[in-house]
């Protein structure tokens, strides 16, 4: 919070919501200065944001969830752990269309869990990737950080790779992999027919009856191909 150290002192360490009441609750002394009127104001007005968009985003959860649950891939999202509609409809967004994730590794490609190396003589390590979709990387940060608070798997994952002498970074970057490795797998309802058919390759014999049809069609004579020369 930008403002006077004063302001900021009262509401150290609170909540948002408590935060957000005691602001409210803040009235303007015409005897205190200009700059602590004004930030008491841009305060209330961002207060009176916060509130608008909270009570918007309680209307818009039961509906985002209702459209959830009727997607072929939705209620097999929203099973997963620390996966909830917000991340299940980023995941949808992400993947888009069938056809767009050919595999595992290009999903964690697109999410930018995908390792990349940064070995340096004889010391091999890996650091996290900063391109692909951020929205989904985002998404998959926030599963991650769930299930490393409330699932008994997670944590336990945890303290195995803290054990190997991984850094807090190296595990988050491997939990995210294992996480898109899961959600590629495990939700097979969510990529039918990933694979577009393949092209059929025609033979020159076939190219030329294609276009002698063509040619019929428009009454234009066909070039008809001779060896003889």
């Amino acid at each position: 919070m930008v403002a006077p150290e004063h302001l900021r002192a009262t509401m150290r360490g609170l909540p948002l919501t408590k935060q957000l009441a005691r602001i409210e609750a803040v009235g303007t002394v015409e005897s205190a200065t200009i700059e602590h009127r004004i930030t008491v104001l841009t305060l209330q007005s961002i207060t009176t944001r916060i509130r608008f968009l909270t009570r918007q985003l309680a209307e818009l959860d039961p509906e985002l969830f209702r459209l959830l649950r009727q997607h072929p891939a939705g209620p097999a999202l929203l099973a997963q752990p620390g996966v909830g509609p917000v991340v299940a409809a980023q995941l949808l967004l992400s993947w888009s269309h069938p056809g767009r994730v050919r595999n595992e590794a290009a999903f964690a490609s697109l999410a930018g869990v995908a390792p990349l190396e940064a070995s340096s003589g004889q010391r091999t390590r890996h650091r996290l990737n900063r391109g692909g979709d951020r929205a989904l990387n985002r998404a998959l940060h926030t599963v991650a950080i769930t299930k490393r608070r409330c699932h008994p798997e997670t944590r336990a994952y945890e303290i195995k790779r803290t054990a190997e002498g991984k850094t807090h970074r190296d595990i988050r970057r491997c939990l995210k992999r294992t996480l898109a490795r899961k959600l590629y797998r495990g939700n097979g309802s969510c990529h039918p027919h990933q694979h577009p058919p393949p092209r059929q390759r025609l033979s020159p014999l076939d190219c030329h009856n294609d276009c002698a049809s063509v040619a019929t069609a428009t009454r234009i004579r066909p070039v008809v191909f001779s060896d003889q020369i």
